[in-house]
């Protein structure tokens, strides 16, 4: 286990220093606070049960909205928030709404059920209504979004528009000029979304290498999971069987299309290239190429970030990190012979 002697040295300050940072006590400079506060967590110290809290009369616990963990991005930015808060001292209290296990649409949020039990409120890839964040913001403590967020917010996320053109340039690179995309529902905050993000950034590439995309190159009301994935596939292939190559605003919607391809009898990538967003490691197994995101830093980040806000810190307004493209076996040129599919 970390004593303070090991977040002192990581962070090379006193171990004074240290204990004062943990204590919120002043006379410590606020980016000295904040990578104090990210070394104890990276090394997991927890303070003694005697020594002085962040602040006096907290509680210790950060609320986690979420839409469900079953999904890979939800359950990796909760491990690292979790991860984070536990290293120190601190425990999550987690509420999973609008999870696609359950039928109909998802209850409105409850800022009661956190009211004067959360020292802040981290909101994980749930869209919200406009009175929704407000009631979040009345409860008047630290709020953060990760993944997806409205602006005026504190948000850790990637760059959705920069992430579609990214696949999608990788695809045209390629050769391919007959490029569908698949993603998921559209709601009424789609503006804010990934998937609105990852669409643009579709559109907007194939624009730049001057190919005009048709509408019904586009499947945009499926489940953002495999099965989603496989059968929007299908309705898409189905109506255009031209496409050379799709791209997936997930990775698991991609793999998804893989399955409906090879149900048609198509071969991965010789007559069909997938692309997908994320980095998910199952995708290894089907040799997916994707745009690589690492989620559980997001998410270790963003509780970070939100415990300075407790102690006092001002976080800035967007955080915004890196991806990185990964090409494995889903993707090739098309065929110079390939004709048309019935």
């Amino acid at each position: 286990m970390a004593s303070i002697d090991d977040v002192a040295r990581a962070a090379g300050v006193s171990t004074a220093t240290v204990s004062r940072a943990l204590r919120n006590l002043p006379n410590v400079q606020p980016a000295t606070r904040v990578r104090v506060l990210s070394v104890a967590a990276e090394l997991g110290y927890v303070p003694s049960p005697h020594a002085a809290t962040l602040a006096s009369g907290r509680t210790r616990t950060v609320g986690v909205l979420t839409p469900g963990i079953a999904r890979w991005f939800f359950g990796e930015v909760v491990d690292g928030a979790e991860h984070a808060l536990r290293g120190l001292g601190f425990d999550v209290l987690l509420y999973a709404l609008g999870s696609p296990r359950t039928d109909g649409p998802r209850p409105p949020v409850d800022p009661n059920v956190l009211r004067r039990r959360v020292d802040g409120t981290l909101v994980v890839g749930l869209p919200l209504e406009a009175a929704e964040v407000s009631s979040l913001v009345g409860l008047g403590v630290p709020l953060a979004f990760v993944g997806s967020g409205p602006s005026g917010q504190v948000t850790h996320r990637i760059d959705d528009v920069a992430a579609g053109a990214l696949a999608t340039r990788h695809l045209l690179g390629l050769g391919h000029r007959a490029v569908g995309h698949v993603t998921g529902a559209r709601d009424p905050l789609s503006v804010w979304s990934p998937a609105a993000g990852r669409r643009e950034g579709w559109r907007r590439a194939l624009a730049e290498a001057g190919v005009d995309g048709p509408p019904t190159w586009v499947v945009d009301d499926a489940e953002f999971d495999l099965a989603g994935g496989r059968a929007a596939a299908h309705r898409l292939l189905a109506a255009r069987p031209e496409l050379t190559a799709v791209f997936a605003a997930s990775d698991e919607l991609a793999m998804g299309v893989v399955l409906a391809a090879r149900d048609r009898g198509l071969r991965v990538p010789d007559d069909l290239s997938v692309v997908g967003v994320d980095g998910h490691p199952h995708g290894e197994l089907v040799g997916l190429t994707t745009v690589s995101q690492d989620a559980f830093s997001q998410g270790h980040d963003a509780a970070v970030g939100l415990l300075g806000m407790v102690v006092g810190e001002r976080a800035p307004e967007s955080v915004t990190y890196p991806t990185r493209l990964v090409v494995r076996e889903s993707t090739s040129a098309p065929r110079a012979d390939r004709g048309p599919r019935r």
